[in-house]
């Protein structure tokens, strides 16, 4: 593994976009190892001087330092929003194998 640092990224579609095609792109671009799709949740937040709300699902993408700004990159491409969620979390620490295995299905 050795200076691998590994990431999750986040970001929100709307409850109507096909969140499991979008998945799927990442991972067999292999932007992402791994993309969590949460269940519906509701936002309510500031955009354009109003407060807005909407349906949405959060998704989890787990990915290498190496990859992060592809992954960026190419999900501003495909996103439907204006300005999409783009939120970085480093991944601190984790199981050896885990770890392994992300950094092997994000490896170009």
């Amino acid at each position: 593994m050795g200076t691998e640092k590994f990431f999750i990224a986040l970001t929100t579609l709307p409850t109507g976009h096909d969140a499991e095609a979008l998945a799927r792109l990442l991972v067999s671009e292999k932007l992402a190892a791994c993309v969590s799709i949460l269940p519906a949740m509701r936002s309510v937040y500031a955009w354009k001087g109003a407060v807005e709300s909407g349906d949405e699902r959060q998704l989890l993408i787990k990915t290498t330092g190496e990859r992060l700004r592809e992954l960026e990159t190419r999900l501003r491409e495909i996103h439907p929003y204006e300005v999409p969620e783009f939120v970085v979390i480093p991944i601190v620490e984790g199981s050896h194998d885990y770890l392994s295995w992300l950094a092997e299905s994000a490896r170009t």
